[in-house]
């Protein structure tokens, strides 16, 4: 459970947004005295003991679950805190609380639950307990099993998970969305002249996504796809696609919709018919912090949230806990600012104003700027970095805020 005291706001979080009965005895004694033809009275007999009534105890009244709290909104944090993603869970648990304290907030309460012994489970148990609002769950398919649960008691569903498809009816994503990542990436090559784009992508629900985003995005931008190929995640397959796609060369960037180590193995075979072409990545590439150091990627461009303000929380983060975060954090530290702003104009103890995420000059966070759009998918102003002397350096900034 985090709760938040009360403490100074750091500068630049501040620019973001705080029971033993006694028995009774009585004794009465009439005296007489027996004669041979009369009985004397010694005077009016004593009136009888008063009754003794057997005290009435009542059982304390016990509460199941936490206990109720008048003062503050109460909010559930569904993450794994156990099993093998236990450390991203926990990760995400920390920041929340870093959230709070940093804010010196003290008007809501986050109370943790363990997804990896159900969601479902622990989405129950949560609105049981009374929350109103739900941060998380991380995963695709806990987000799944716990909307409809959720919206049945009017409780609204704020998810990290990226997967877009679970947005809607009262679940909102707040994870880092491909298509985003490559709508961002293919108008900045196309801003550098590049007209010609090939593409690799992982068979699966990814890689679908993402090849539907790349074909649209570079249409869109007025470019034009030489090649797509899928593969499954095994040296094999990777290297035979690569194989296919440098058969189409030529072509100016070539997207490699995985993460960093795939890409890296990609690479070289992507690029073996056009050595000049720029290798593009996703946001899948922020999450890993070894990706500049892979010398395949060297000139390789990708979108992504920003980590300027990220690298201030995460030596904060590791001050506090003696490691570092992982990446995915800071959803958990930006939902609680979120969930702050908007708490505002949130009476204790009534409904969460749900119709206040959709304000249209959006919210700020360690990520940057960001808001959700009509199906509940948080929208994000992305930067372009580039891999370049084994570091990553920004070559289009994000946009700070959005316009109506």
């Amino acid at each position: 459970m985090a709760e938040g005291k009360r403490v100074r706001q750091s500068g630049w979080t501040g620019r973001l947004l705080a029971f033993g009965a006694g028995r009774i005895f009585a004794l009465g004694a009439g005296l007489a005295l027996a004669a041979c033809s009369t009985v004397v009275p010694r005077g009016p007999a004593p009136p009888p003991p008063p009754r003794a009534e057997r005290p009435v105890y009542e059982e304390p009244r016990v509460e199941t679950g936490i206990p109720r709290d008048t003062q503050r909104n109460r909010v559930a944090l569904l993450v794994p805190l156990s099993g093998g993603n236990a450390g991203v869970g926990t990760s995400i648990a920390n920041a929340t609380m870093l959230a709070l304290l940093d804010t010196g907030n003290d008007r809501i309460r986050i109370t943790n639950y363990d997804t990896a012994t159900g969601a479902a489970a622990a989405a129950r148990r949560a609105i049981g307990e009374g929350a109103q609002l739900i941060l998380g769950p991380l995963l695709a398919e806990d987000a799944r099993a716990v909307g409809p649960i959720a919206r049945a008691a009017g409780v609204p569903v704020l998810s990290f998970s990226n997967d877009t498809g679970v947005a809607g009816q009262g679940t909102y994503v707040m994870g880092h969305a491909p298509a985003q990542s490559i709508e961002r990436v293919v108008a900045f090559a196309r801003s550098r002249g590049v007209t010609s784009f090939a593409g690799l992508v992982p068979n699966g629900l990814y890689g679908e996504r993402a090849s539907t985003a790349f074909l649209r995005t570079v249409e869109g931008q007025g470019g034009q796809v030489v090649s797509l190929q899928t593969y499954s995640r095994t040296p094999a397959s990777i290297n035979a696609a690569a194989a296919r796609v440098a058969a189409k060369a030529p072509y100016g960037a070539v997207l490699i919709a995985d993460g960093g180590a795939t890409a890296a193995a990609a690479a070289p075979g992507a690029k073996r018919g056009s050595p000049s072409a720029r290798i593009l990545g996703t946001e899948l590439w922020n999450t890993e912090s070894g990706i500049a150091a892979r010398p395949q990627l060297a000139g390789a461009w990708f979108a992504s949230v920003s980590d300027g303000l990220y690298r201030q929380f995460a030596t904060k983060y590791r001050a506090r806990f003696g490691a570092g975060p992982y990446r995915l954090a800071s959803l958990g530290y930006d939902a609680v600012l979120l969930t702050i702003r908007i708490a505002r104009d949130w009476p204790v103890g009534t409904r969460f104003p749900e119709g206040r995420m959709r304000d249209a000059d959006g919210f700020a966070g360690l990520d940057g700027a960001f808001r959700f759009d009509r199906s509940g998918v948080a929208e994000r102003a992305l930067e372009v970095q580039e891999i370049r002397g084994g570091q990553t350096v920004t070559v289009s900034p994000a946009p700070t805020g959005f316009g109506r």
